[in-house]
């Protein structure tokens, strides 16, 4: 068997091993089951330092192990080694540079979910679906998300390549992004009608539920009484800033809960003394909504309180804990998730709308909206618009039958 067959096979059998062992410590699997893996475990190790052709270096492998199980867990749970962790914990709130990329992890690369507005990467026209196929120099397969980002944050003015791929186009093609101080954006808000006002978030970063619920009042103030909410490529920020957001829509009914294996049940409902607009809403989404505005978009929905409109969301929706190891590494783990008031969870089942909208062809439609009032002819504006004009002021828009 050649070096790099026994190598492959090596690297398999730690995963599926170290994915046993780790399950039998998280209590999925206890009593004689668990003794039984060990025993295996223990096996594994004295054959490879027994029977493999050269002495391995099994402080490498296992870590090339542990970040294959931590992503075969899902795009969000991380593996970081003691290095890893040191800088971690050295740019967490010190690195003021960023490229302004929210992305997840498919087909072993990285996919841009969204950009945020005015940053590095909004301005080199990522597209919401293009993959990275290297960040730095160094391949994304086997590479976790936290580790991608450790790599694009750092100094305002430095720079770092980016390896992309494109759909319908044959080639990688590289793209070097200057990172800079990425500010949050204020919402966006106008009235498009008489009665009908407009207002787009782009990330629900901290504070960002009292700055709505100010426009609110200044929009109903000056006579509007139906809203859109324009979500699309809203993918990053706090679960807690969308919750809040939704209790000012909501009067009644849940907005949704959050739950894990050994994180108990956190309901999180709507309160009547915070409701601040009560007149008919529809909510904009896209393949570039993801997180907490899909919650958001969720509690609209199954509390039957306005139209979802456009089309199904990304299907973000996790808490992660950091966890320190012995050895001076940590997992970054989710530890539970986000559950729309129907039931359903958020991760990996996303938002499908109550009215579709059909996404044209061509890059265009797949390049993050201008952080601004609406262009005259979107599609998805000018159907939540006919979707208001029928709505009754006097109570919250009905779902379509």
């Amino acid at each position: 068997m050649s070096a790099r067959i026994r190598v492959s096979v090596l690297g398999v059998s730690l995963l599926v091993v170290l994915y046993v062992v780790i399950g039998a410590l998280l209590g999925q699997a206890a009593g004689e089951g668990a003794y039984k893996q060990l025993a295996v475990f223990s096996e594994v190790l004295s054959r490879i330092r027994s029977d493999y052709v050269e002495t391995p270096n099994l402080d490498r492998v296992t870590r090339g192990a542990l970040h294959g199980l931590l992503e075969a867990l899902d795009p969000y749970s991380s593996y970081l080694s003691p290095r890893e962790f040191d800088e971690y914990k050295a740019k967490q709130g010190q690195a003021e540079g960023d490229v302004g990329l929210v992305l997840s992890k498919r087909f072993g690369m990285f996919i841009v979910i969204s950009t945020l507005p005015d940053s590095p990467a909004a301005r080199a026209e990522l597209l919401t679906g293009d993959m990275l196929e290297s960040v730095a120099g160094f391949s994304s397969r086997g590479m976790s998300i936290e580790q991608a980002r450790l790599l694009l944050v750092g100094e305002p003015g430095t720079g770092v390549t980016l390896s992309v791929v494109r759909q319908r186009r044959t080639e990688p093609f590289q793209l070097e992004l200057v990172r800079a101080r990425v500010r949050p954006t204020e919402v966006v808000s106008t009235t498009l009608e008489d009665d009908i006002a407009y207002l787009k978030v782009a990330s629900f970063t901290p504070g960002k539920a009292e700055e709505i619920g100010r426009v609110l009042s200044r929009l109903e103030a000056a006579g509007a009484r139906k809203l859109i909410l324009d979500l699309r490529w809203c993918a990053s920020g706090e679960a807690e800033e969308a919750i809040e957001t939704a209790r000012l829509l909501l009067e009644d009914g849940s907005v949704g809960y959050l739950q894990g294996q050994q994180y108990s049940r956190q309901d999180f409902p709507a309160h009547p003394d915070q409701t601040l607009w009560r007149g008919p809403v529809s909510v904009l989404i896209n393949v570039g909504t993801a997180g907490p505005a899909e919650l958001l978009a969720a509690a609209v929905l199954d509390n039957q309180r306005g139209e979802v409109i456009g089309e199904r969301s990304y299907g973000v929706g996790a808490l992660q804990k950091l966890i320190p190891l012995d050895d001076g590494a940590a997992l970054i783990l989710s530890v539970a998730k986000y559950y729309r008031p129907s039931g359903e969870a958020i991760q990996g089942n996303a938002v499908t709308p109550s009215i579709a909208i059909e996404r044209p062809d061509g890059e265009e439609a797949l390049r993050p909206l201008r952080h601004a009032p609406p262009a005259p002819g979107d599609p998805v504006v000018l159907k939540a618009l006919d979707v208001l004009r029928a709505a009754s002021v006097e109570q919250p828009a009905k779902k379509a039958a």
